[in-house]
C-alpha cells in the first residue's frame, strides 16, 4: 500500500507540473498558433502553423510522459515502438476501460507515429479553448445523424480527412464505444470475458474515409493487473503496473475504401474481421493477467 504522505506530494508535484506545461505550452503558445491559422487562411501561413502547432503539442503530451513517469517509479511493461513511422498512415484500436488509457497510448506512441487523432463529435467545436485546439490541430469533427443524413455525413467525414490523404496521420477508434465495467458487460451479454463487443461505427467511417491510405492497424492492448487506475492515480504515482502489447494488423482489401459501410454485408463482413482480433485479444488479456498477477 502506497504511503499517502508521499502520494499527497507526488500529486501535488506531478499536477504543478501538468498544469504549468498545459498553461505555457497549451494556452500560451498553442492558443496564439491556432487564433493566426483561423484569421489568416493563407496556406503558406497554415502548413507553417501545422508544423509548430505539432510541435507544441507533442511537446505538451511529451512533458505528461515525464510527470507520469516520474510519479509512477515501477517499472510498466510497455513495447518498443521505434520501429513504427512518424511519416506513416496508421488506423490504432485498443480496448477501452479509462480515461488513463489516452496518457497510456501517448506515452507509447507519441513521437513514434503521427500524433493520435479522433473523430470528435461536431458540437465540441463550441468547447472554449478546446475546441479551437482541436480544430487547429486537425482533428475531424464528425456529424453522425444517420438515417438520410448518412451520405451527407461521409462527405462531411471525407472534406474533413482530405489533408490526411498528403500529412501522415494516425487516427485511433476505441471499438467498444465506451469504457469497460463489469455492469455495461453483463447488460450487453458480452460474449467476451474481458472486453465489450466491439462496435462497427466508427472504424467503418474511418475506413470509408482513409481505408485505401492506412499502412496497418496498429491492434493494442492495454492491462491493468493490480485494477484499472483513474486519472488521479496516475497524478498520485499509485499506478504500480501496465501492460501494453501491439500487433501491426494488414487491413483486407474488401474493407477498404467501401463505397456504402452502412450495407449490411459489408457490416458483417467488417464485424467478422474485428470479432476474431476481440477474440484474440480477450485471450491474451487472460494470459496476461494469469502471468503477472
Amino acid at each position: 500500500m502506497s504511503n499517502p504522505v508521499i502520494s499527497a506530494v507526488k500529486g501535488v508535484l506531478a499536477s504543478a507540473q501538468l498544469l504549468v506545461g498545459t498553461f505555457v505550452l497549451f494556452f500560451g503558445l498553442m492558443v496564439p498558433v491556432a487564433l493566426v491559422k483561423l484569421l489568416v487562411p493563407l496556406k503558406p501561413v497554415r502548413k507553417v502553423a501545422d508544423v509548430l502547432l505539432n510541435f507544441i503539442a507533442e511537446t505538451w503530451i511529451e512533458n505528461n510522459n515525464l510527470w507520469v513517469r516520474w510519479a509512477n517509479r515501477k517499472p510498466w511493461h510497455l513495447p518498443d515502438a521505434s520501429h513504427l513511422s512518424r511519416k506513416g498512415w496508421y488506423l490504432v484500436s485498443c480496448n477501452h476501460q479509462s480515461w488513463a488509457d489516452i496518457l497510456v497510448l501517448q506515452r507509447v506512441f507519441n513521437r513514434r507515429i503521427p500524433m493520435l487523432k479522433f473523430f470528435i463529435k461536431h458540437e465540441l467545436i463550441y468547447v472554449p479553448i478546446l475546441g479551437l485546439a482541436w480544430w487547429a490541430l486537425d482533428f475531424p469533427f464528425m456529424r453522425r445523424k444517420g438515417g438520410a443524413s448518412v451520405a451527407q455525413d461521409l462527405a462531411v467525414a471525407r472534406k474533413a480527412c482530405e489533408k490526411f490523404r498528403v500529412i501522415p496521420t494516425s487516427v485511433i477508434s476505441f471499438l467498444e464505444g465506451t469504457r469497460y465495467t463489469k455492469d455495461k458487460h453483463d447488460k450487453q451479454k458480452s460474449p467476451y470475458q474481458h472486453l465489450l463487443r466491439p462496435k462497427t461505427g466508427g472504424i467503418a467511417m474511418a475506413l470509408e474515409t482513409l481505408g485505401d491510405q492506412f499502412d496497418a492497424l496498429l491492434d493494442v492492448t492495454i492491462v491493468y493487473p493490480k485494477g484499472v487506475p483513474e486519472f488521479h492515480h496516475l497524478l498520485l504515482g499509485q499506478v504500480d503496473d501496465v501492460i501494453v502489447t501491439f500487433r501491426e494488423v494488414p487491413i483486407p482489401k474488401s474493407l477498404q475504401m467501401p463505397e456504402d459501410s452502412t450495407a449490411s454485408a459489408y457490416r458483417a463482413e467488417l464485424q467478422a474481421w474485428m470479432g476474431e482480433m476481440w477474440a484474440r485479444k480477450d485471450a491474451e488479456i487472460s494470459a496476461l493477467l494469469a502471468k503477472h498477477r
